[in-house]
């Protein structure tokens, strides 16, 4: 007898995201659940307890690290972040939360597949290049200290803001993060009124010293 596929939740806010992952993922495991927003995968992660949970870090209800946060030590699975985003602040995020790995939406299913049963099995995976922010980070003796301007912006504001400094323009960033543009304007309204800035280029240059970009 072979050995028994991985039991998976897989947590993610697009329904057709998490369609393709199971398709991607073929039957190289067993899918025991899945969940929305924050809530949701609090309540079939408790319910299923599944081997590895795959996490989208940008979440309703307080994204991915809340969910770490109300399941630390309460659960036996392993967390394994997959999302868009390959910004540092969100891979150290989730890593600090619990995580034993972060990929981004990239990686193919196979990879997929492999990442999950390493993660299963104790390892830590990384997409390549993101490693090297998890080493940085824990190897820093002055670790940065709290941000009271960034800690009052949400995970999805902080994709937004991060695309606006790259120059994309509001039906890029809409396309890119599967949001309507109104959706992207009201993210960019809403940072805006609580960073107490006027304009897309004050926000460049506010994410830009954060490193955000």
């Amino acid at each position: 007898m072979g050995e028994s596929l991985k039991r998976v939740v897989l947590v993610d806010d697009h329904q057709m995201f998490r369609t393709g992952v199971k398709a991607e993922l073929g039957g190289g495991v067993e899918i025991v659940g899945e969940a929305g927003d924050v809530d949701e995968a609090v309540t079939v992660i408790r319910g299923t307890l599944p081997d590895v949970v795959l996490l989208d870090v940008h979440l309703p209800g307080g994204g991915g690290i809340e969910v770490l946060r109300r399941l630390h030590g309460a659960v036996p699975s392993r967390f394994l972040a997959l999302s868009v985003s390959d910004a540092a602040e969100d891979v150290i995020g989730v890593v600090r939360g619990g995580a034993r790995g972060y990929v981004t939406k990239t990686i193919s299913g196979p990879e997929l597949t492999d990442a999950i049963g390493r993660v299963a099995e104790g390892d830590a995976v990384f997409s390549p290049r993101l490693a090297g922010f998890v080493l940085d980070a824990f190897a820093a003796s002055d670790a940065p200290a709290v941000d009271p301007e960034l800690d009052q912006i949400t995970q999805r504001e902080r994709d937004v803001l991060r695309l606006i400094a790259r120059g994309y323009a509001y039906k890029e960033i809409a396309k890119e993060l599967f949001i309507s543009v109104k959706t992207v304007e009201t993210h960019v309204s809403s940072v805006l009124r609580k960073l107490q800035l006027s304009n897309r280029h004050e926000l460049s240059r506010w994410a830009a010293a954060r490193r955000l970009v």
